[in-house]
């Protein structure tokens, strides 16, 4: 579990571990109450208007949720579980939006923005799982979901900050936050397909000697930017997230 804390980092540990019992409950959908229409992040995109940003309660209604995760559990991040943008950073100022997008931050100044963690839940035969399906659990694939509105060109920037990272940090750099400092050895590209313009990389994290393999995902669509960061205790995660890529693309239009 200490090596889990150190490749995770401490401000994004809490936010994958705490509250493991099933999703949230309905309607809890923060200020906005549940009667409003959400509208499409891509809406500002065709219109002439500067773009502006999303309120957070529009973005509560955008991301995904229990429904539209089947054979997950996806729950809300609460207040004190996501770390302020100041709190993390990396030794090389140009790999900062990539730590963030590691520490479930939303890129850049968003105006708004929303968190969700979805736990991958094996599948299990009988009524009751075995010690060997609840390994299952502890190890199963976690994604932090991230979800950042920006007025103006401010979407733009901080997508093209990420594409920037991506190059400029791939050799690595060290992840500061939370009292720790997190070596990143290495960020290679992947291929991916979502939203108005995508970025996907597995990193490698260097944990007591031995490589911690994550995978982390963005997109852009409109003026709303989510990012996906996944890693599982068991130290290796194959596969990006596409389940869940999938689901938030389709919410957000």
């Amino acid at each position: 579990m200490r090596s889990a804390a150190v490749a995770a980092t401490a401000v994004s540990l809490a936010l994958l571990v705490t509250g493991c019992g099933g999703g949230e409950k309905s309607g809890d959908q923060g200020k906005g109450g549940g009667k409003e229409t959400a509208p499409s992040a891509s809406a500002s995109a065709t219109s002439s208007a500067p773009a502006k940003a999303l309120s957070a309660a529009a973005l509560e209604k955008l991301i995904v949720e229990q429904a539209d995760l089947p054979g997950h559990q996806v729950q809300k991040a609460k207040a004190g579980e996501i770390a302020l943008a100041s709190a993390v950073s990396a030794d090389k100022p140009a790999c900062t939006p990539l730590a963030h997008a590691m520490s479930y931050i939303a890129t850049g100044k968003p105006a708004a923005s929303a968190q969700r963690k979805a736990i991958e839940v094996p599948k299990t035969e009988g009524a009751s799982a075995s010690p060997e399906d609840a390994l299952g659990m502890l190890t199963a694939p976690v994604t932090g979901v991230t979800l950042g509105s920006y007025d103006g060109q401010g979407a733009q920037e901080a997508f093209a900050s990420l594409k920037t990272a991506g190059t400029e940090c791939a050799g690595g750099f060290t992840l500061i936050g939370g009292g720790e400092r997190t070596k990143v050895t290495k960020i290679a590209p992947e291929t991916v397909t979502a939203g108005e313009e995508s970025l996907a990389w597995t990193v490698t994290t260097d944990v007591d000697g031995k490589p911690w393999v994550t995978k982390l995902v963005a997109f852009r669509q409109g003026n709303t930017v989510a990012s996906f960061s996944t890693l599982s205790f068991g130290g290796t995660v194959k596969a990006l997230p596409k389940t869940i890529v999938d689901a938030q693309v389709a919410k957000l239009g």
